[in-house]
């Protein structure tokens, strides 16, 4: 992207030197430029001489670092404690170990809920990433750690540097909650701040690269820092041999094999089982693991839009950070969201607007007038609402985000279906404010994607929600509509694998005849010994409904003895109620058959999650 006065806070002088700098610069410069900024923002310009020192280690050919005359003062520790729930925020903190033990610190790297909390006052660094999940709440592996922090026993922590990246979606209220909860405590405690916090939206990357290269650049510059082993690379490590060249930054093209709808004649819901080639592209996965989509936006949508406004569909327009361009209409189509309000998106609209009533409403003390409007509205209501506009096409990379991709958990094993991926997508239709709304993925797959057709997608692992290793350990799935997809995955991979421990399904749905999703793999498995108990529940079927956690509190008895077996219990679909009312169920349960008090049935439950025998993916 080009710096102009329009877009960025430096004035046309500064603009142009920084666009002629910036093309010519290495990759280790900008990480090392990225890291000297936020320390001299720091007012540490004592610590530039270090900084610069840095500079020469990471630039020098690895055979020369031998004579860079190194001064530590005895090596150095780093902890690094993620709190993740699809595995953004661990992979994030991968890569932060992977340059601090490149700078020479001996690593310690984490869940939260696997430190041992009595020795957080020994921690020299301490480095926090961490997600916000669901209405503001700290993600499954980081509650134990986060609800310690922030209680009675949590221990002063003067000497301790530290600093916080913080992981969430400006659509949601409670943007990165959990981050800044983490920040401002740790701070509260007595650590020292080294780099200000940041806080990612979807489009993450490149605002988690600017921390990493930040944290980097802090620790190197400090005094006591350790040095990097002599002859040892101080870039972080290429890919390892074999692993696929395509990512979440460079999704693979997979061919559509297949799409079929899983509902029956008659239902009011569309569901799509949607199989990919993978055949080329080098990608694996294990059970547990997502696919990430980018889909397009609806072309009804954007080209109400775009007649709104009175705009060129062909006007050349940024589309990428390099400055990549493309036309108008297919950069709404493809790479720009405009299905989805936030606050960010209205703060910046304002300046466009020739409507006093915009400006009102983001005040902050308009906050629930504003958090009303943003709910189920789109890019096309806010255009319509706040008119007149000054906004021109060439403004929509400033104001827009990226279109996010949407992550599906994967429906089969790729031992079962060897280059192949399959997803569950429930078609999302539904009426608000005076208009039809649609999914931008499931309409997308479900409307205008066919067999033949190409689909970018990447892999996304998800360490926290993985089956047993011991092929005995009895499984308690509880998965009601889409939320089934990474079951079969579960069934299938143990199928291929001749696991013998006990399984139990708990799905629901509306109607037994119309939408029971994957009826005949569950009958099948059942027949063959691969699914040992399955219970269900068609809530529009019976007078009074009945649902997943009603089924659970009926088998309660049993459910329990799985447990005390050792079960592991996995729980997969909404998190809004679905996951509450599960967890409740749970929660009886234990109390009821197991007679604890409601205090010891939770510190029961608690312990399965640390023992990573209670896992939800829920969204």
């Amino acid at each position: 992207m080009q710096l102009q006065v329009t877009n960025s806070p430096f004035t046309g002088e500064q603009a142009e030197l920084l666009n002629k700098l910036l093309p010519t610069l290495t990759g280790s410069q900008m990480q090392w430029l990225s890291g000297y900024l936020a320390f001299y923002g720091a007012g540490n310009n004592t610590a530039l001489a270090s900084v610069a020192a840095g500079a020469a280690i990471a630039e020098a050919p690895a055979t020369a670092l031998s004579v860079v005359p190194a001064v530590p003062q005895g090596p150095k520790d780093a902890t690094i404690l993620f709190g993740s729930q699809t595995g953004n925020a661990q992979r994030l903190a991968g890569r932060l170990a992977e340059k601090l033990k490149a700078q020479g610190f001996d690593v310690t790297l984490s869940a939260m809920n696997k430190f041992k909390t009595n020795k957080l006052k020994e921690v020299g660094y301490l480095f926090i990433l961490a997600s916000t999940h669901g209405e503001g709440d700290p993600p499954d592996n980081a509650l134990t750690f986060y609800e310690f922090l922030h209680g009675k026993r949590a221990p002063k922590l003067e000497g301790m540097k530290f600093s916080v990246l913080a992981l969430g979606d400006t659509s949601y209220e409670f943007f990165c909650k959990t981050g800044a909860d983490f920040d401002s405590r740790l701070a509260e405690l007595g650590a020292e701040r080294i780099v200000d916090r940041v806080d990612c939206d979807v489009d993450f990357e490149d605002a988690a690269a600017g921390w990493l290269a930040a944290v980097s650049g802090a620790v190197s510059a400090a005094p006591s820092a350790a040095a990097a082993p002599q002859g040892a690379a101080v870039s972080a490590s290429p890919a390892a041999a074999g692993e696929s060249e395509y990512s979440r930054s460079n999704p693979f093209m997979a061919e559509v094999l297949d799409s079929l709808n899983l509902n029956g004649r008659g239902s009011d819901r569309e569901t799509r089982h949607l199989e990919l080639s993978l055949e080329g592209s080098g990608l694996t996965y294990a059970p547990g693991d997502a696919v990430g989509v980018y889909a397009q936006n609806d072309p009804a949508l954007v080209n109400d839009i775009i007649a709104l406004l009175n705009w060129d569909a062909n006007e050349k327009v940024v589309t990428g950070k390099a400055g990549e361009t493309s036309t108008l209409r297919e950069a709404l189509l493809h790479h720009y969201e405009i299905t989805v309000l936030t606050k960010p998106l209205l703060e910046k609209a304002v300046a466009f607007s020739g409507n006093s009533k915009l400006a009102e409403l983001v005040k902050p003390e308009n906050k629930e007038e504003l958090k009303a409007y943003l709910n189920g509205r789109d890019l096309l209501d806010l255009l319509r609402d706040f008119a007149p506009w000054t906004l021109k096409a060439a403004d929509v990379a400033n104001l827009l985000r990226k279109l996010p991709p949407r992550l599906y958990s994967i429906a089969s094993s790729i031992e079962a279906h060897p280059e192949e991926v399959h997803l569950t997508i429930r078609k999302v239709e539904y009426e608000a404010h005076g208009r039809d709304r649609k999914g931008v993925c499931s309409v997308f797959v479900s409307e205008r994607l066919q067999p033949g057709d190409k689909l970018p997608i990447f892999i996304q692992q998800n360490p926290n929600f993985k089956p047993p290793v011991s092929p005995d350990t009895p499984v308690i799935m509880v998965g009601p509509g889409t939320g089934v997809a990474p079951f079969r995955a579960f069934l299938e991979e143990r199928e291929e694998s001749g696991a013998e421990g006990q399984t139990w399904l708990f799905y629901g749905d509306r109607h037994f005849v119309t939408d029971f999703l994957y009826q005949t793999d569950w009958q099948r498995m059942l027949k063959d010994g691969v699914l040992s108990k399955l219970d269900v529940a068609f809530s529009r079927d019976t007078e009074e409904k009945v649902y997943v956690q009603h089924r659970m509190l009926e088998n309660g008895a049993e459910l329990y003895k799985w447990l005390e077996n050792g079960a592991h219990v996995y729980v997969c679909g909404d998190e809004k109620h679905m996951a509450h009312d599960v967890q409740s169920a749970l929660l009886t349960i234990i109390g009821q058959y197991g007679g604890k008090s409601p205090e010891d049935a939770a510190a029961y439950l608690s312990a399965l999650q640390e023992q990573g025998r209670y896992q939800r993916d829920v969204y």
